[in-house]
């Protein structure tokens, strides 16, 4: 077992490396596709069957003889953020091929069909809208909604697609009974608890809001400060409240993306466009914190002659995981903790659509994620992939 766990994420481990040691693998680009091409070749080396929806979603069946009723399905994603690390997504695909190949050396036959996914789009690093496959997957996310997205240069999400596939709900999660998503921790509480794998409770709500600053252009040298009505001012200021109202909330808010107009270092921009990601314990101290940094850069806007616009462009609400089913798992894997997690992940979007759903996670040495230094010793990922052997086996017996 440890043997095609660390064949397979040497092979896998190459695609999309940048010489900064981070990820770029865009979602329907050549990276991610060489990623989902791995795939169909692990899974067809394992004899599993592939099932396409239209949203490029994909999820590899294991149906021995005799295998009926709702299926059990595992998996993660292949997409990465713009120097990302190499385990957020990828390590929980790796491991749910493991795991079948440790439940086959188990002599384990699946009574239920067993799935392992891979849903596309999760980060939103291209399209805007984190977990975007599994969003259309479920229908979460119209189809003509999604056909309205466009990158940064302007591609359409079915320019980018090919423009075969059709966007809507997938037939196939229709079979789905639980699903369980393996993820590196992106976070240290497991390192503190000295824990190599936890099982999740739920997810902190959280959203992506985009900040349009407007103002007027002019020339950097010969405007008197007094005179300007600078959108990168009023941005700023916008930037640092939301910084403090969420560092002393316990809350979280960055700033992490800007674009100016017209971008030149000798002039006044006419425009910022900057996009805030927000966390929150709860759904109403989300509502709280983004009420106050808009009303504080609403004020600022004002005493600098400019404008503000704020409008919220994917909000995920807060998601509690299948209490019974965490506390059944945790009790399989020796009583694992059951910790929540700040970040979104697909299983959110599909407990979200009421289909029983559970995580683990994996430990990360460094607390580092969405960046090169994101890391897990391979001793914990084989530890992960015997916990999600051992959750599988107790799901399809």
């Amino acid at each position: 077992m440890s043997v095609d766990f660390e064949v397979m994420w040497r092979t896998l481990q190459p695609i999309g490396r940048m010489a900064s040691g981070g990820y770029r693998r865009s979602p329907y680009a050549t990276a991610e596709r060489e990623c989902l091409a791995w795939f169909e070749e692990q899974a067809a080396a394992r004899g599993l069957r592939l099932e396409y929806d239209g949203n490029g979603n994909v999820v590899a069946w294991w149906e021995p003889e005799g295998a009926t009723g709702e299926a059990i399905v595992t998996g993660s994603h292949l997409d990465s953020v713009t120097e990302g690390g190499a385990f957020d997504g990828p390590l929980g695909v790796v491991s749910g091929l493991a795991a079948v190949d440790e439940l086959r050396s188990r002599g384990v036959t699946p009574t239920r069909p067993l799935g392992v996914s891979v849903f596309v789009e999760e980060e939103g690093s291209r399209f805007g809208i984190a977990c975007l496959g599994s969003r259309l997957a479920t229908g979460a996310l119209s189809p003509d909604k999604a056909a309205l997205l466009l990158d940064r240069d302007g591609v359409s999400l079915q320019e980018a697609m090919g423009g075969a596939d059709a966007l809507g709900r997938a037939a196939w999660l229709d079979r789905v009974g639980t699903f369980v998503e393996l993820h590196v921790e992106q976070g240290r509480d497991l390192v503190h608890r000295d824990r190599a794998v936890a099982v999740a409770s739920g997810i902190w709500p959280h959203g992506r809001y985009r900040f349009d600053f407007t103002g007027e252009a002019n020339h950097a040298g010969t405007t008197r400060m007094e005179d300007r009505h600078d959108p990168m001012q009023t941005y700023a200021m916008t930037a640092l409240a939301a910084a403090k109202q969420a560092r002393l909330a316990g809350q979280r808010a960055t700033f992490g993306r800007i674009e100016a107009v017209p971008n030149g270092t000798n002039a006044v921009p006419s425009r910022v466009t900057a996009w805030l990601d927000a966390r929150a314990e709860s759904e109403a101290a989300l509502a709280d914190l983004i009420a106050g940094i808009e009303r504080q850069g609403g004020e600022r806007a004002e005493r600098d002659g400019t404008r503000l616009v704020l409008t919220p462009e994917s909000v995920s609400p807060e998601v509690t995981f299948d209490i019974p089913l965490a506390h059944r798992l945790a009790k399989v894997l020796d009583d694992a903790p059951i910790i929540p997690t700040q970040a979104g992940h697909d299983a959110g979007v599909l407990a979200d659509a009421g289909i029983p759903t559970a995580m683990l996670f994996v430990r990360n040495p460094t607390g580092v994620s969405h960046a090169p230094d994101e890391h897990a010793e391979i001793a914990d990922c084989l530890a992960g992939v015997q916990a999600l052997a051992d959750v599988l086996a107790e799901l399809v017996a």
